[in-house]
């Protein structure tokens, strides 16, 4: 005797299994799922920078050095480079006119305080120390010292040395001169022999 739903037993086990199956992952409490994307990293809050961005307008002779010890040879090579001016102006929204690494023109920079006293310049809207930024290494109203934060660009650029120059019309002053040494006194001769 032939069954005729014989072949259809099977599939609707089959069937039934697979939708006992799925309704018990929706109700698993201990399945997987799918995994959530991790935490966005955290993001350090801007704070005052140490100092206006008044203070840094104006003329700077420019160099710049990849190894510690250049750094004073630097600062009398940027003296130097005063017959050819970096300007630095404040922008239109209170920001300072400097330019990005390899950008032919100046770009709106903002000063960015971050924890640990630190200012960073650079363009608004990125947290401080983003790629774009440059760390202010030394600033004390007449050097400016900074450091790309990329390393592909600081590789590139070194640290930027900025020795402000005089005002326009201005003359530099004429390094003091070196004393010249005494000269060592004659030996006294000895009076003739009578």
């Amino acid at each position: 005797m032939s069954h005729p739903y014989r072949h259809g037993l099977p599939a609707a086990l089959v069937f039934g299994m697979l939708a006992m199956g799925l309704a018990g992952c929706a109700s698993n409490p201990f399945s997987s799922g799918p995994t959530p994307p991790p935490p966005p990293p955290p993001v350090t809050p801007t704070l005052p920078p140490a100092f206006p961005p008044q203070d840094i307008v104006g003329r700077w002779g420019l160099a710049a050095y990849h190894k510690p010890e250049d750094r004073e040879r630097t600062e009398a090579a940027a003296v130097n480079q005063c017959k050819q001016p970096y300007i630095i102006t404040l922008g239109p929204t209170g920001g300072v006119m400097m330019h990005l690494a390899d950008q032919a023109t100046p770009t709106e920079l903002r000063l960015k305080g971050a924890p640990g006293n630190k200012t960073y310049i650079g363009p608004e809207g990125d947290p401080p120390g983003s790629q774009q930024d440059r760390e202010v290494e030394h600033f004390d109203g007449r050097i400016l010292i900074l450091r790309w934060m990329d390393p592909e660009v600081q590789g590139r650029y070194g640290a930027m040395v900025y020795v402000r120059c005089p005002p326009e019309g201005a003359k530099r002053p004429k390094p003091k001169a070196k004393p010249k040494p005494k000269a060592a006194p004659q030996p006294v001769a000895a009076p003739p022999a009578r």
